[in-house]
């Protein structure tokens, strides 16, 4: 593969017009294109995650990525960030995402366009991008300025190239990061889009303003004479070990980070990281834990977190998303009782949500949004006159620097649940006894299409094929406290199928059950779903 750099053709003058690509920018593009050819039949979708699948696949694609990345900035008058990362997927695999202005997902309708992009033939990528201009009205005089990241997987530099030969063909500015988290190129994003307001554009500006606000959260505890608290974490042999090597230096001693699987050996996500754990329900390869030891996982570019433990008799316990946030939401209620100012904050569950989690949340801490509560508490933290409410709102204040607001990050909410552990005094099984999960089984199914499933209610109901919803229901009737839904893979051709129940013979028996019944209906390919998985 070559590139731009190595034709020589990387100063091409550009000539721009309105709502049009010129013919010379229109040259560049098909010139470059060539370079990077679409491999015959491959079609692709861009999904939650962005497109994934084996990287030797994807040289096309991240080029094509590059071209709209430049049209997305031209049109947003923002920076835009392109991440090559395929997260929890096996190391041979890649993919890639853009980042909007304010660090949040690509907008729907741009999602779209790269779908159509990525599958056009070699003769048709002119014709698309002058169509997305005329649909999106983009203005190409308009600078674009586009930045780049990558994990740490062996095809990703050079797919980064790729990328910059896109954003270097339609005349735009870039700025390579290199290795970075998901979640720190969505920091980057915001920060630059918000004049440095989010804070400082930089990877040291992100280590700085989590790490003071750790600091500042746990200072007082600390400082108390509390033990060194020890977190052993799996970082999946993933970019997240280099990244939390770099921040230890920013973090107090008594934090002390153990770190496994961290990319000296092993490969990226086989048999640990954040998805293994959570979906096998047991202790990752590489790391070796004590009853009762606090344990973590990180996925592949470290968006992905979940605790765990061994208990006294070997029994492991998973702590997932639905208690992370609900250790969170009861922390955060607690101080927004004693600043006393009726504000209120919201918790957002996805499908997969324990049953459990749910009610708690519900019955208990009756949480509710406000869009306007992170002002408030900020104004509350430099002007409340009574001590105890001020100092409520200057710690509220901290929690909201801590937590990335862009995305999820694996980082970030490991640094907030151990602060919130040793202001709380928690041990990890005082935490985990919160409230009890009903037992649950995750499976996947692989199909010829995954589009063939089509859900509504926030993916607790399938609306296609035609009569997999009513074959669900049938099975679900025959367990207690129990339900159960599936949904298509965002980034491969299978369906992932949840069920909880009273038991976890049940749960299992479930979500088997559901699988064949998927299997049948939905064009499932390979071996049937058996008892046992």
């Amino acid at each position: 593969m070559k590139t731009l750099r190595q034709t020589g053709l990387s100063d091409l003058p550009r000539v721009t017009q309105l709502g049009s690509i010129s013919d010379m920018d229109l040259d560049a593009v098909t010139k470059f294109s060539a370079l990077h050819a679409k491999p015959d039949g491959l079609i692709l979708q861009y999904g939650t995650a962005g497109f994934r699948t084996k990287a030797n696949c994807l040289d096309h694609v991240m080029y094509r990525m590059g071209l709209l990345a430049v049209l997305r900035s031209k049109q947003k008058k923002s920076t835009i960030g392109v991440m090559v990362t395929a997260s929890h997927n096996p190391e041979e695999d890649n993919g890639v995402k853009l980042i909007d202005p304010l660090g949040e997902m690509l907008a729907p309708s741009w999602e779209e366009h790269a779908t159509h992009l990525a599958n056009a033939e070699e003769q048709d990528v002119q014709a698309v991008l002058t169509e997305i201009c005329h649909q999106e009205a983009v203005t190409l005089q308009q600078k674009a300025m586009i930045i780049i990241g990558r994990d740490t997987r062996p095809s990703s530099e050079k797919l980064s190239l790729s990328v910059i030969d896109g954003v270097t063909a339609l005349g735009g500015q870039y700025h390579d990061y290199g290795l970075v988290t998901t979640p720190q190129l969505h920091y980057l994003v915001c920060c630059r889009n918000t004049n440095g307001q989010y804070g400082k554009a930089t990877v040291e500006g992100y280590y700085q303003k989590l790490s003071k606000a750790f600091v500042n959260l746990t200072k007082q505890t600390f400082s108390s004479g509390d033990e060194y608290r020890a977190l052993k974490i799996d970082c999946a042999s993933g970019i997240g070990a280099l990244k939390l090597k770099e921040m230890e230096c920013y973090l107090p001693r008594e934090l002390s980070l153990h770190l496994f699987n961290d990319g000296t050996k092993g490969k990226l996500n086989y048999l640990c990281g954040a998805d293994f754990v959570k979906s096998h329900q047991k202790l990752p390869v590489g790391i070796e834990v004590k009853p009762n030891e606090r344990c973590c996982s990180f996925d592949g570019d470290a968006d992905r977190i979940v605790y765990y433990y061994n208990d006294a008799d070997g029994h492991f316990h998973l702590i997932d998303g639905d208690k992370i946030a609900t250790l969170i939401s009861s922390f955060l209620k607690e101080l927004l009782l004693e600043v006393g100012e009726n504000l209120k904050i919201g918790v957002v569950q996805t499908a997969y949500a324990n049953g459990s989690s749910t009610q708690y949340l519900e019955e208990i801490m009756k949480v509710l949004f406000s869009k306007a509560a992170e002002m408030k508490i900020r104004q509350l933290a430099k002007e409340e006159t009574d001590e105890k409410k001020r100092k409520a709102a200057i710690m509220l204040e901290n929690v909201i620097d801590l937590i990335n607001q862009t995305v999820g990050d694996a980082i970030s909410d490991m640094l907030l649940v151990e602060a919130i552990l040793a202001l709380k005094g928690l041990s990890v099984q005082q935490w985990d006894a919160i409230y009890t999960d009903l037992p649950n089984r995750q499976l996947k199914v692989t199909v010829a299409d995954r589009r063939v499933i089509d859900t509504t209610d926030a993916e607790r109901r399938a609306v296609a094929p035609i009569g997999l919803q009513e074959a669900i229901d049938e099975v679900v009737k025959k367990y207690k406290f129990s339900r159960a839904f599936v949904r298509p893979s965002g980034t491969e051709d299978v369906v992932r199928v949840y069920a909880e129940a009273d038991s976890q013979e049940n749960a299992d028996r479930l979500a088997t059950e559901v699988s064949l019944a998927v299997f049948q209906l939905a064009g499932g390919i390979g071996e049937r779903p058996k008892p046992g998985f």
